[in-house]
C-alpha cells in the first residue's frame, strides 16, 4: 500500500533516484565500506542530479521541495547501505538549521555549495564527557572583539573527515543558569585557524560513514558565523530534533524491510533435511511474526511522516518510533542472521553487514533511554 504523503511526482522522483544509485553507489559501495570511506566525487554526482536538499528554496539553488522528497531519498540510500546516513544528516539534520536560524547572508553563503556537494556538513554536539545531557557541554566560545574563540573537544561527529561546514554546540555563557541557556550555535568552516581533525573513528559498523573527532584550540571563528541568537541554542536543537528522530525511524523501518525480504529469498533458496528451510513451520513462524512487527512499524511511521509534513507536534510519537523502530530493527537483524545459519556470519551476505549497521541506531540522536523520558514527560508523569 502506498502512503499517503506520496504523489506521482514522488514516486517518479523515487525511480530516477533509483537509476541514479544503480549506476553510482550499488556497484561500489563494497569497495566504500572496504576503504572505509565515501568519496566525496559521489557527493558531488549526488548534487550535480539534484538530490542534495531539494527541500531548500530555488533561489538558494533548491528545488522547493516538500519532505516527502527527504523519505524517497533516505529509504533509497538504506537500501543502498546504511553507510549513507551521513548524506541524510547533511540534508535534513544540519541544513536545516543554517535555513531556520541563519541570516539571510549566511544562507547565500552557505546554502547554493550545500546543495551542489561542494560543502559537505556535520554537526558537533557530543563531546568525550558529554552525550546525551547536552546542557553538561564544556565546549567554550569566548568572544574576543570581531572573532569567537573556541576550546574544546567533540567526538563521535558524523562526516566529522569530509565536513567543510561545522554546526558547533558550544557555551557562549558558561556560567549561565540553568545551564542550558547559555549555549549556542556556531559555524565552523574547514580552514579555520585552530580547527582540527582527530583520529578518524573506528566502529563496529558503518564503516564507509566517516566518524571523526574534532579539536578546538583558540580556533578564530568570525562573530557573524554564529546561527540565530546567541544564547538560544539548545531551544534551537530541541525543535531540530523531532525531524532528527524521525529521519533515524525511516531508516530502522527500510532496513528491516531490506532484511526481511533478503532473508525470505534465502530461505526458499536453501536446502536442509531434503526440502527447502522455508517449509519449516517453525521459520514461517519466525518470519510470520517479523513481517507483522515490520509491518506495523511501516504504518506507524507512514502515519508520523505525514503528520511531520503537516506540521503537527509530533514529540511524543517521534520518540516512541525512533525507540520501538530500532529495537525492532536490531531484533529483525539477529533473527535474520540466524536464519541463514553459518552464511549470515560470513561478509560475502550482505545480513552479516547489516547485523553490524543497526545496533547504533538506538544509541545516536538520543539514546533510547532518553527517548523513554521524553516519552514518560509527555505522559505527565
Amino acid at each position: 500500500m502506498t502512503a499517503r504523503y506520496l504523489q506521482e511526482e514522488h514516486h517518479i522522483f523515487r525511480e530516477a533516484f533509483r537509476k541514479f544509485l544503480q549506476k553510482e553507489a550499488y556497484p561500489f559501495y563494497d569497495q566504500w565500506e572496504e576503504d572505509r570511506v565515501i568519496p566525496r566525487s559521489f557527493w558531488e554526482k549526488m548534487g550535480e542530479n539534484g538530490f542534495l536538499c531539494p527541500w531548500v528554496d530555488e533561489k538558494y539553488g533548491g528545488l522547493n521541495a516538500d519532505f516527502a522528497y527527504s523519505v524517497v531519498l533516505l529509504e533509497e540510500m538504506e537500501r543502498v547501505g546504511s553507510s549513507l546516513v551521513g548524506i541524510g544528516l547533511h540534508n535534513d539534520i544540519v541544513t536545516p538549521y543554517i535555513e531556520e536560524y541563519g541570516s539571510e547572508e549566511q544562507k547565500q553563503r552557505w546554502l547554493p555549495k550545500c546543495i551542489s556537494g561542494e560543502f559537505i556538513t556535520a554537526i558537533a554536539m557530543t563531546e568525550p564527557s558529554a552525550g546525551s545531557d547536552l546542557a553538561g557541554i564544556r565546549m567554550t566560545a569566548v568572544k574576543e572583539g570581531d572573532h569567537y574563540v573556541l576550546n574544546g573537544e567533540k567526538t563521535f561527529i558524523t562526516n566529522g573527515i569530509h565536513a567543510d561546514l561545522v554546526v558547533v554546540v558550544c557555551k557562549t555563557d558558561p556560567k549561565a543558569t540553568p545551564p542550558h541557556k547559555g549555549i549556542s550555535l556556531i559555524v565552523v568552516d574547514r580552514d579555520t585557524p585552530g580547527f582540527s581533525r582527530g583520529k578518524k573513528l573506528n566502529k563496529v559498523g558503518l564503516h564507509s560513514q566517516d566518524t571523526a573527532e574534532l579539536i578546538f584550540e583558540d580556533a578564530k571563528v568570525p562573530v557573524e558565523n554564529i546561527l540565530g541568537e546567541e544564547g538560544k541554542g539548545f531551544y534551537y536543537l530541541m525543535q531540530q530534533l523531532q525531524q532528527e528522530r524521525l529521519i533515524v525511524a525511516i531508516e530502522a523501518v527500510t532496513a528491516a524491510e531490506v532484511m526481511l525480504k533478503q532473508t525470505i529469498q534465502y530461505v526458499k533458496s536453501r536446502d536442509a533435511f531434503g526440502k527447502k528451510i522455508s517449509d519449516f513451520q517453525t521459520v514461517q513462524f519466525r518470519l510470520a511474526e517479523m513481517a507483522t512487527e515490520v509491518e506495523i512499524g511501516r504504518t506507524f511511521l507512514d502515519d508520523l511522516i505525514e503528520k511531520h509534513i503537516n506540521k503537527e507536534n509530533v514529540v511524543k510519537k517521534v520518540s516512541m518510533a525512533k525507540y520501538w523502530t530500532t529495537e525492532m530493527a536490531r531484533k529483525v537483524a539477529t533473527e535474520c542472521m540466524q536464519l541463514h545459519g553459518g552464511y549470515g556470519y560470513m561478509e560475502e551476505y550482505e545480513i552479516a553487514r547489516r547485523y553490524r549497521d543497526i545496533p547504533v541506531a538506538s544509541i545516536y540522536a538520543g539514546t533510547n533511554e532518553i527517548m523513554k523520558t521524553i516519552i514518560v514527560k509527555e505522559l505527565g508523569l
